[in-house]
């Protein structure tokens, strides 16, 4: 519904040009903005609400009825010389008119594609509603998943609609954490211009609503009924990059790798292979430095000179932390299936914490 800012904004405006006073009352005789302090009696206002007349001269106030699919919703009394208040008035009715119309459709799009994200309409009620939204089914449609602060929701929310208030393109929110972008594809759109897009949007919240994110996206889909599906993987790579990508700070469905595998283990086996794999001797438990230095290793293709080098370590030094994990775990990291082994366990352990510090919420 309109606000009684923009009403008081609108009347205001037509003032200055029209040196005529104006007021707006609801259904319930509330006044809802006014150009004056001296407003005609709301008893009249709501006499005349009631009445079939469209509009009603008394003394030098012209009322006039605001509609809403031709159902009144407010009345405009516009106060000063009949003639003038008479063509003013009508401006104003057509102004306020036509603001209705588009909060309306806004507020219908945003119920629309949040359920439409949430899988809340059957697929009879997506292709109907969309058609009478002027919404197309079939364009390529792409969700992005952006994580903001609970008390920057609302500003990024407008950061993004006033950025992308192209046709096609739709800001909308389901929870208070994420703001959602679905986002309509030219027809010389790829890849790329989507990525680019991703980082369009974090530097938008960065430098206009001072905050940092992490964007994500799903892939693109042709289809709305398949909306859902995108907008569920781009929140599965938001997850999924804070677990095991967390120095990435925009991340695709389609590049998340094992751990989008990893994601989608059952818990209990998940801390059954971690059982397995170390033991009593937990990763937590292992010095940090001894860890910091294996993952360098691994990162470096099993290379003892450039891994030393990167370290400011001498090679003795590297093989002594190799080797103390070995005695710790068992597992020798200069063999590949070890290697392995333990760089999937610690992404399982990371899973693990994930979802336990995610239940707690």
């Amino acid at each position: 519904m309109i606000t009684k800012q923009v009403i008081q904004t609108s009347i205001n405006e037509l003032k200055e040009i029209s040196k005529t006073d104006f007021y707006v009352v609801d259904g319930q005789g509330l006044l809802m903005a006014s150009t004056a302090k001296d407003v005609p009696p709301t008893d009249q206002m709501l006499e005349f609400f009631s009445s079939k007349a469209d509009s009603q001269i008394i003394g030098d106030v012209t009322l006039f009825k605001i509609k809403e699919e031709d159902e009144p919703v407010f009345v405009l009394a516009a106060k000063g010389n009949p003639a003038d208040s008479y063509v003013f008035g009508k401006i104003c009715v057509n102004e306020l008119s036509h603001l209705l119309v588009a909060y309306r459709e806004q507020f219908d799009n945003t119920i629309y594609f949040q359920n439409l994200l949430l899988d809340n309409l059957l697929s009879v009620d997506i292709y109907n509603r969309a058609r009478k939204l002027g919404i197309d089914h079939n364009s390529k449609r792409i969700v992005y998943v952006i994580e903001v602060l609970k008390d920057k929701s609302v500003e990024a929310m407008l950061a993004l609609k006033s950025a992308f208030a192209e046709e096609g393109d739709y800001a909308v929110s389901v929870d208070d954490r994420n703001v959602i972008l679905i986002h309509t594809l030219g027809e010389d759109e790829d890849l790329d211009n989507i990525e680019d897009m991703a980082k369009c949007i974090e530097e938008i919240l960065n430098t206009e609503v001072m905050i940092k994110t992490r964007v994500a996206y799903g892939a693109v889909v042709e289809d709305l009924r398949l909306l859902s599906q995108s907008y569920k993987e781009a929140k599965m790579a938001l997850d999924v990059g804070a677990i095991f990508y967390s120095d990435k700070t925009i991340m695709a469905y389609d590049s998340l790798g094992i751990g989008r595998l990893i994601y989608q283990l059952p818990v209990n086996l998940c801390k059954i292979f971690v059982d397995e794999v170390f033991g009593e001797e937990m990763p937590e438990d292992v010095d940090e430095e001894v860890i910091g230095t294996v993952n360098a290793f691994l990162d470096n293709n099993f290379n003892v000179s450039e891994t030393a080098r990167q370290l400011y370590i001498h090679r003795n030094t590297l093989g002594y932390r190799i080797e103390k994990l070995k005695q710790s775990t068992g597992l020798d990291v200069r063999e590949f299936n070890d290697a392995l082994t333990f760089r999937i366990a610690l992404m399982v352990v990371n899973y693990v914490k994930f979802m336990e510090e995610k239940e707690k919420i």
